[in-house]
């Protein structure tokens, strides 16, 4: 099972979801021209015939992948993942998530056929387990180290806001001494009179 990922916000897109746009365009065509340039001067192209009529032989379209409509619908509208808030592409370029880490080598497609061995496969899928269970608590970690750096700077704050309006807060003694400060307090008398039928009663 191929799992692909989002071109826009970078999540995982499962077979049988998400949308699939394939953009054949300018840009695409220019791609194209490079990479006969390219073999034209490695000599895999025959010189001889136009250069346009054989790159229209190697057409490659760009595909894109999206896990909703949502994301597609950003890309039509030409937004940047790296300046929409909640892409993994800005998490990780403002250090919100890890960008570095041994345990995202794990996740590169390789293209290279392996042979089939079942006792391989089964320390493959034991290892996939391990694998995330490393990379959610080093995830973990990283976010908590973030949340600290944010702690320490609110009580910096607060210290600053406390120690610029200290003159503000009056010690209880001087609040005992100058009755001004306060509030008066008054005391009210409730007197609940018994009614007749509840003494009755109570004898």
């Amino acid at each position: 099972m191929r799992l692909e990922k989002c071109w826009f916000c970078s999540s995982t897109v499962y077979p049988g979801h998400g949308i699939q746009f394939v953009r054949n365009d300018a840009k695409s065509e220019g791609f194209i021209v490079v990479n006969c340039r390219w073999q034209c001067l490695r000599n895999e192209i025959d010189t001889s015939k136009s250069l346009k009529s054989q790159c229209f032989s190697l057409t490659v379209d760009l595909i894109f992948r999206f896990c909703r409509s949502k994301c597609h619908k950003n890309f039509k509208m030409k937004r940047n993942p790296r300046k929409v808030k909640w892409t993994k592409a800005y998490r990780r370029l403002h250090g919100k998530d890890m960008t570095q880490d041994s345990t995202f080598e794990f996740e590169r497609k390789r293209n290279r056929p392996e042979r089939y061995d079942r006792n391989l496969a089964e320390n493959t899928l034991k290892a996939i387990k391990k694998i995330d269970k490393v990379r959610s608590d080093r995830a973990a970690t990283h976010i908590e180290k973030r949340l600290k750096v944010r702690k320490g700077k609110e009580r910096r704050e607060a210290q600053k806001e406390l120690e610029q309006s200290i003159h503000l807060v009056k010690a209880p003694q001087v609040l005992r001494q100058d009755q001004s400060l306060t509030l008066p307090k008054i005391k009210v008398m409730v007197s609940q009179p018994k009614s007749e039928q509840n003494q009755a009663m109570e004898e």
